[in-house]
């Protein structure tokens, strides 16, 4: 009985400690996104360890409305309780040290104590409080003086300027003071930036003001306005920051949750500083930020703006504070969905953790999160307390692997994005750390390769600059001969169109299919004469327009699959079909539209006679865009310029064409021609606009019969 009640009790320990093991791995799923927008499991590199609240803190009370924490360089946790107008000070364990800021003697010796404080700043002399109802900062001196551990220094008012609006309200919420005790501020009523004081408390500038978002009902509502309405509105008002920290170079970390969410969520996709939640500001106020993954640095990519199910969040993620860690590392919490996006210095996502519930490493509410040493502290403003998170064996190499690369200790770096790969085959930046080792080793093939799995086009593309020397190095006597052949080929070609162009002058009768196609040579340099002849002398016909129809729909069928990885590095593809109706689309509304309007306008061209130059208007299309298709494989990001020049050219040659074409084929002055093909392509919306109809009004029709057959057949 003993061996079986012992067996009972050993059996019920393990399915606890399994079922805890098994409560703790399904508190969050850590995962990064692809470069198509979908979540990818990662290992966790941060999991939770402990949640502290006020008892194990061994508060004299709880917390009432925590709404900052902060760490200093020997990993004090400090937390600022906007309900008790004081700071808790703890140890680097946890356990309560002292509080201050609830009671103290001011500069003029009159008792005062901090009035609903929002933010805090720790230097090696001072903490700067943000005291928000007293609107102003007080500073703390960190000199112990007696049985005070923090005795009160001094006062900064409210700052005073004439650029600063006359009924604007100071309200100071977040702080950060660089080396030189230079203060950048974050008020919650301003709207004009980052306040910078200096160490005296005198305004020095704004910094950062954030870009404005207007809608365009905004934009049409404003011109009916008076002059004195517009400057009432609100509309153009830019938004505030949140919070704020300064890294060691002086750079300013700001967040703001206040932007319009659809022009957020563009700013991330786009990799735009416009609208992004998230900036890194220089002493200029310029964004400085490196947005060098997939998507900018803001939080969720993946939203869903609408749901039946209350359980789903919707939107674009609220960012309300930004911590720095270690080797460039940063981070931003989401407190819509308590998830912490971490970023390296490049800004590349790293990885994303958190969520919310109830089980231990998920939150409530988030209201603040920093790092001490190697953990990761997240203030939770429901809960009181404080989530402990520390990093896993996966964090520590990530950070070993970005120190290495930092201090270029590259052959140790690409040991440690190896050990990544084997836990983590989906991170891309240990393809790119192990692509910039091969590149630095002058293996640029190899490395192209490593850049490739990552969609790292920038740096492909320089080591691809970097082979392309060397193989042309090695085939150097080639080039010039296939230059000249390639000018041989182009000028026989030409001087074969020019001469069978000038035997059909005088030619009667039916002409060959290959006469008819040259013709096309003799439109390029003479449209006014060509689209003459076209018309009245019938030197091409319907099938000639037809080909080169028919080869401009194969040139960007080739353009659609042959394009080097530079320039489609995510291999889309398109098949005939699709750039069949691409060109054929556009050219029926054209024919179409055009004669309907110049049978009305006196026009004289038949529809066989626009269908006719509108084609042959098409031929120089394929002498551009296959020779850009070509250039692709040869040609870096940096000449992309002259990729884009060849098409813009070929479509710019097509436009000028078919406004020849036209004003040749139905007699039209210049402005009578302009006049038409404006409405032309008013017409060629209206008759999309009549099709789409006629395509929702055709299937209705489909389903109705449908379901009359269905009812009729479960009658019978």
């Amino acid at each position: 009985m003993k061996r079986y009640l012992s067996l009972i009790a050993l059996s019920l320990c393990l399915f606890t400690l399994l079922g805890g093991v098994a409560s703790f791995a399904d508190a969050y799923t850590s995962y990064t996104y692809s470069i198509a927008g979908v979540p990818v499991d990662s290992p966790d590199a941060y999991t939770p360890d402990r949640e502290v609240k006020w008892e194990a803190m061994g508060l004299p009370e709880n917390l009432v409305n925590p709404s900052d924490i902060v760490v200093d360089e020997n990993e004090n946790v400090y937390i600022v309780d906007n309900g008790k107008n004081c700071i808790y000070m703890l140890d680097k364990y946890y356990k309560y040290v002292t509080h201050f800021g609830n009671e103290f003697i001011n500069d003029q010796g009159v008792p005062d104590s901090l009035s609903a404080p929002s933010g805090m700043y720790v230097t090696d002399d001072f903490i700067y409080v943000a005291d928000t109802e007293n609107s102003r900062i007080v500073l703390f001196s960190r000199t112990p003086e007696g049985d005070v551990m923090f005795p009160f220094h001094s006062v900064i008012q409210e700052p005073s300027s004439e650029v600063m609006e006359s009924d604007a309200i100071y309200k100071p919420v977040a702080l950060a003071v660089d080396d030189v005790g230079n203060l950048y501020v974050v008020s919650s009523t301003t709207y004009m930036g980052v306040i910078v004081l200096n160490k005296e408390g005198e305004f020095q500038s704004f910094l950062g003001a954030q870009k404005v978002s207007v809608d365009a009902a905004d934009i049409l509502w404003q011109s009916f306005m008076t002059a004195e309405q517009r400057a009432q509105s609100q509309s153009y008002v830019p938004t505030e920051y949140n919070n704020i920290t300064i890294d060691d170079e002086g750079f300013v970390y700001v967040t703001s949750s206040s932007i319009e969410e659809s022009a957020q969520q563009a700013a991330i996709e786009g990799k735009s500083s416009d609208y992004s939640p998230v900036k890194k500001l220089n002493s200029s106020g310029d964004d400085v930020m490196v947005r060098g993954g997939f998507f900018g640095p803001g939080g969720e990519v993946n939203v869903i703006w609408s749901s039946k199910s209350s359980s789903d969040i919707i939107g674009a993620s609220k960012i309300i504070d930004v911590a720095l860690g270690d080797e460039g590392t940063w981070s931003i919490i989401d407190e819509k969905r308590s998830k912490v996006y971490t970023y390296d210095s490049y800004g590349r996502l790293l990885h994303i953790f958190g969520d919310k519930g109830e089980m231990l490493g998920n939150l409530k509410m988030a209201e603040g999160l920093v790092y001490q040493g190697s953990k990761l502290l997240i203030l939770d403003k429901t809960e009181l307390s404080i989530t402990v998170y520390e990093r896993t064996e996966y964090g520590d190499i990530l950070i070993d692997a970005l120190h290495n690369d930092n201090e270029r200790n590259y052959d140790k770096a690409v040991e440690d994005w190896e050990k990544i790969l084997q836990r983590n085959g989906n991170f891309d930046a240990a393809y790119v750390g192990i692509g910039k080792s091969l590149y630095r080793s002058g293996k640029w093939q190899e490395s192209m390769e490593y850049f490739k799995s990552a969609y790292d086009t920038t740096n492909y593309s320089n080591a691809f600059k970097e082979y392309r020397k060397e193989v042309a190095q090695k085939v150097i006597l080639l080039i010039p001969v296939v230059a000249i052949l390639v000018v041989l080929g182009l000028s026989w070609l030409f001087k074969w169109a020019a001469k069978v162009n000038k035997a059909g002058i005088l030619k009667q009768g039916k002409r060959k299919m290959h006469e008819e196609v040259l013709y096309a040579f003799h439109l390029f340099g003479h449209p006014f004469d060509g689209f003459w002849d076209l018309k009245h002398e019938k030197r091409g016909s319907v099938r000639g327009a037809t080909f080169w129809v028919i080869l401009a729909v194969i040139s960007f069928t080739y353009q659609a699959v042959g394009q080097a990885y530079l320039f489609n590095p995510t291999g889309a593809t398109s098949s005939i079909f699709v750039q069949a109706v691409s060109i054929l689309m556009p050219v029926f509304l054209w024919v179409t539209a055009n004669w309907c309007l110049t049978t009305l306008m006196d026009g004289e061209g038949s529809f066989k006679d626009i269908y006719t130059a509108v084609g042959y208007s098409l031929a120089p299309l394929p002498f551009f865009v296959i020779p850009s298709v070509i250039c692709t494989h040869f040609f870096s990001l940096n000449e992309a310029g002259v990729v884009s020049l060849l098409v813009t050219i070929g479509w710019a040659w097509v436009a000028l064409l078919v406004v020849c074409g036209m004003m040749v084929t139905h007699g039209y002055s210049l402005l009578k021609n302009v006049i038409t093909s404006l409405m032309t392509i008013v017409g060629m919306a209206f008759i999309m606009f009549i099709g789409l109809l006629f395509t929702g009004l055709l299937q209705k029709i489909v389903g109705f019969v449908s379901s009359i057959i269905t009812e009729l057949s479960y009658r019978m």
